[in-house]
């Protein structure tokens, strides 16, 4: 399965990522940050612009973040979107990777965004893990700090429980003590390190969460098998102010037609930000 949403993923970068952009690097947690700036080609005044966060293993040029920036762009509004560290291009060790350290990236490219005269409203987005540290930062910063609204993608609001179980995406501790985990689990070909699992044990995701009280748009699939449409509708019961769209029959990846994903995200986006 995780093939096939790389597969798809890369289908679908291949076919939205040729638009104009610029790359712009930033301090992050762990070392400097690679981020894509993309702009319409007429900047208004005070440019409404979203923050496009990715999931675990995989970088600024998912698919479904490519997707949106070109929609975004189309009408109007700008995005940025980059690698969290030890990802893609940016500096950082995978292994020394955690949802806390990637909220402190998500900050820093909010402030560096804050600091832009160019930009006014700032909306963000994040799909599977970047839904969570998305959730995270909304919950932290408020709905003043992101006054576009959130959108998030299959929100993979399963780390602490699978953290609690004793696995991770299918990997499982070899029967060690979750609280004392080895010092690297290997997923996927990257080894995931032991403060990435012991910070997830006790990770207050929805806890955060519940800081946020503004617009919301919350997007997941039926067919989701790594993370259960159930954890994205947990997020749409805690912010009242949220959208629910529960695609039949798509994966976590949004296959078979992640368009679909796009649109609805895109749409929010257009309505918050205008």
């Amino acid at each position: 399965m995780k093939h096939s949403l790389l597969i798809i993923a890369c289908l679908f970068t291949a076919s939205f990522c040729n638009a104009r952009t610029e790359q712009v690097f930033i301090q992050g947690d762990h070392g400097k940050l690679v981020a894509d700036l993309q702009t319409p080609d007429v900047m208004p005044k005070n440019c409404p612009i979203v923050m496009l966060c990715h999931g675990f293993t995989a970088n600024r040029n998912n698919g479904l973040l490519c997707g949106i920036a070109d929609e975004l762009e189309k009408q109007g509004i700008a995005s940025i979107r980059f690698d969290f560290n030890g990802h893609g291009e940016s500096e950082g060790d995978f292994q020394r990777m955690t949802v806390p350290n990637e909220i402190e990236d998500a900050l820093h490219v909010y402030n560096w965004v804050k600091a832009d005269s160019r930009f006014g409203k700032i909306g963000i987005a994040g799909h599977s893990q970047g839904g969570v540290v998305t959730s995270m930062l909304a919950g932290k910063l408020g709905k003043k700090a992101f006054r576009g609204g959130v959108v998030l993608l299959a929100p993979a609001g399963v780390i602490r429980d699978d953290a609690i179980r004793g696995a991770f995406a299918g990997t499982s501790f070899d029967g060690a003590d979750p609280l004392d985990p080895p010092e690297y689990v290997e997923v996927w070909g990257h080894h995931l390190g032991r403060e990435y699992i012991t910070s997830a044990f006790w990770l207050p995701i929805y806890e955060t969460a519940a800081g946020y009280k503004g617009r919301a748009c919350i997007i997941h699939g039926t067919a989701d098998r790594l993370v259960p449409y159930t954890y994205g509708l947990r997020f749409h019961q805690l912010w009242k102010k949220s959208e629910w769209h529960l695609l039949d029959q798509y994966d976590h990846g949004f296959g078979p037609n992640p368009e679909g994903a796009v649109k609805l995200a895109a749409t929010f986006f257009c309505k918050e930000l205008k």
